[in-house]
């Protein structure tokens, strides 16, 4: 398990470029919710802390991950220097589970090649809710902290 010795909202703030002027927009999927929100709320708080202010982050909320690509897409529209799509995909009994995580990593993929918004990518697709709890603000830190730090140098790159 690669978070298991990682605390996922460890980072260095003196590595982060100034992200007082960037704008960036989170699309947040209401699936497993106890999970996204808590992403959502390392995210925030991690552009919050690096000089982003709040009028400079836009939110928006979709069904599910699988609707995360469609919102990007739009979201990249909307004057952005970069944006986080977050979700949460639990393996349960089926299928279901691969084809949406293979489609959402894939659909992101295709976003950060073919337009010029980077799209970071903040979905958990975890074996079980304890470990989507542990990498939302849990044991292991926050992944939504590892994504906004993400963002941000990937905004100063496009800037450049």
């Amino acid at each position: 398990m690669a978070t298991v010795n990682k605390n996922l909202s460890d980072y260095d703030k003196n590595t982060i470029p100034n992200a007082k002027d960037f704008r960036f927009g989170i699309v947040v999927s209401e699936w497993n919710d106890n999970i996204t929100e808590g992403l959502y709320k390392g995210a925030f708080e991690t552009l919050i802390e690096n000089g982003v202010s709040e009028e400079n982050i836009l939110r928006w909320n979709v069904p599910g991950s699988y609707e995360l690509i469609f919102g990007a897409k739009k979201m990249q529209q909307y004057n952005v220097d970069a944006v986080i799509a977050i979700g949460s995909v639990i393996q349960g009994e089926t299928k279901h589970f691969d084809f949406v995580c293979e489609a959402v990593s894939q659909g992101i993929k295709d976003l950060n090649v073919i337009h010029d918004v980077p799209v970071i990518f903040c979905v958990l697709t975890d074996m079980n809710m304890q470990q989507g709890i542990e990498r939302s603000g849990g044991i292991h830190g926050n992944k939504g902290t590892e994504a906004a730090v993400a963002a941000i140098k990937m905004a100063a790159l496009n800037n450049l």
